[in-house]
């Protein structure tokens, strides 16, 4: 079989963005409107890869007129733990508004609203909105790498970010890299190969990345978000079971709310549990399925009416890729702690917009674009006029250059990792005595996987994906015992009160040794949105 000619790289870019979903293209269009020349570099195929292209979701997307914006931020400040910020979430919602026009104007074929006077502009169906953003990135000359996963980042003496390296898949895995003025880590979150849809390209490799250079991260507590999903399917779309009853699987009603929260996850532990759609009145059915086809597409399949027939439901792990922590970007433009390096969408921490809780679709939809965007611009403000760097080094390490054999594969680690983070009981309803039993199995195994493990079946990939997922799950459950309280999305048995001197971020940082330490409140002074 003849492979596929290798794909044109460029020795060097202004901005080189790593990652294809709605954050790493709205980052490369703004970079390119700054007329910076830009690379794009996708694990998958840009435009049909990652969670947004296999789904669809509401947006934050909220009008300007009246005090509307300042309600919307209020009730999200009291419920992500007050660990937002003001002045980002006001930025947010006023670059989504102006963003979703753009969108609009671009072709998007948004839906007749209710009135048939106008366009319903609050909701995204993911295969059209990115094959939108695919086409706008290529016609504003973004040079697309499909198939070519960054394994690692390039810095020079001085420590700034100065470029990546990765395998091109389809070329015979043979190597890339890239010289740039700045980069931008729109990689993704990390589900945890856990089996959500859309997020098998998930794995934290652009958080593992940056902390390889020095970058902090922060909210890493806040990841404990598990999505509904039947029994038989992957589609975790959390809105529509407002309108559902619960029951066991001998028909025994039980008496939970229709977004019942932990409340439904503490009695999955307890055993199967079966929802209907039955709140939905017949009216309501026809917009669900308009809104949310794919929702639907798994039930079509089996022949099963979700509206009056009851089917098996599971919890599904999301981990920061619906949950808030990630990179910190305190600086201006979603700028990281390290120079040179930037980060957006589920790769960066949440926490300026929805402070400790997931922002669901919406939120997380609207922070894609107003932190991409921003890192974009800034990245390509960065890289004006910068010089060549010298001393240029590679930064990776584990799964990359191993010094030692090790037994394990990959598979194993993620198996491994997998037992300790997906579980309700250990991941869901933390203890302090499980959490350091936990790290007990995750310790030892990084310092297996950090000198030990080598590439296997593709250079560079399928071992740094475990490497990360180790290190997410280290960091999450490090900052969770860091926070002896139950503060949004995060749950402790052991501290089940909310305690209000802890209203304040948690930092990590490191790799061998992780450090945590308490960070910034949510209302950061001076602060700028871009």
């Amino acid at each position: 079989m003849s492979r596929r000619p290798r794909p044109a790289v460029p020795p060097r870019v202004d901005v080189l963005v790593l990652g294809g979903g709605p954050a790493g293209t709205w980052a490369a269009l703004a970079a390119a409107a700054r007329g910076a020349t830009v690379a794009l570099a996708d694990k998958g195929w840009c435009g049909t890869s990652g969670a947004a292209a296999a789904g669809g979701n509401n947006l934050w997307f909220v009008p300007p007129d009246g005090d509307a914006r300042d309600r919307a931020i209020a009730a999200r400040m009291r419920e992500g733990g007050y660990l937002a910020d003001p002045a980002r979430m006001a930025g947010a919602l006023a670059r989504t508004w102006d963003a979703v026009h753009e969108l609009a104007a671009a072709g998007y074929p948004f839906p007749p609203d209710q009135d048939g006077r106008g366009r319903y502009l609050g909701s995204l169906q993911g295969p059209e909105y990115m094959r939108v953003q695919r086409r706008r990135v290529r016609r504003a000359g973004v040079v697309v790498l499909d198939h070519a996963p960054a394994t690692e980042l390039h810095r020079d003496a001085d420590g700034t970010v100065v470029g990546a390296a990765g395998v091109l898949r389809q070329a015979g895995n043979i190597p890339w890299a890239v010289e740039a003025g700045a980069v931008v880590v729109a990689t993704g979150g990390c589900a945890f190969l856990s089996g959500a849809l859309g997020c098998n390209v998930d794995t934290g490799d652009g958080a593992l990345m940056a902390a390889e250079v020095g970058a902090e991260l922060s909210g890493m507590e806040f990841s404990s978000q598990y999505g509904t999903a039947p029994a038989f399917g992957a589609q975790t779309k959390g809105l529509m079971y407002q309108f559902a009853s619960y029951s066991r699987a001998d028909g025994t009603a039980l008496d939970l709310p229709p977004m019942a929260g932990p409340a439904l996850h503490r009695a999955m532990l307890e055993g199967p549990v079966y929802a209907r759609l039955d709140h939905a009145e017949p009216a309501v059915r026809d917009a669900m399925r308009t809104s949310q086809p794919n929702f639907f597409l798994p039930f079509d399949k089996a022949g099963i009416d979700p509206f009056r027939e009851r089917f098996g439901i599971r919890a599904v792990c999301e981990g920061t890729v619906r949950g808030t922590g990630g990179i910190a970007v305190p600086g201006d433009g979603c700028a990281t702690t390290v120079p040179g390096l930037y980060a957006a969408g589920d790769a960066a921490s949440r926490e300026d917009v929805t402070g400790g809780i997931t922002g669901g679709g919406s939120h997380n939809g609207a922070w894609a674009i107003s932190s991409g965007s921003w890192a974009g611009d800034a990245a390509a403000r960065h890289a004006r006029g910068r010089p060549r760097p010298t001393g240029v080094a590679p930064a990776g390490r584990a799964g990359l250059r191993p010094t030692r054999t090790m037994r394990r594969s990959a598979a194993d680690v993620v198996a491994t990792v997998q037992a300790r983070v997906l579980p309700l009981e250990l991941n869901r309803f933390r203890t302090g005595r499980g959490l350091q039993e936990s790290l007990a199995v995750l310790d030892p195994l990084w310092e297996e996987v950090v000198d030990g493990l080598a590439p296997d079946d593709r250079p560079g990939t399928r071992a740094r994906e475990a490497a990360a997922m180790v290190a997410h799950a280290r960091w999450m459950y490090r900052a969770a015992l860091a926070r002896p309280e139950s503060r949004a999305m995060h749950r402790r048995d052991d501290h089940p009160a909310t305690d209000p001197s802890q209203a304040r971020r948690l930092r990590v940082t490191g790799l061998d040794e992780i450090v945590v330490r308490p960070g910034t409140t949510g209302r950061r002074e001076g602060l700028v949105a871009s």
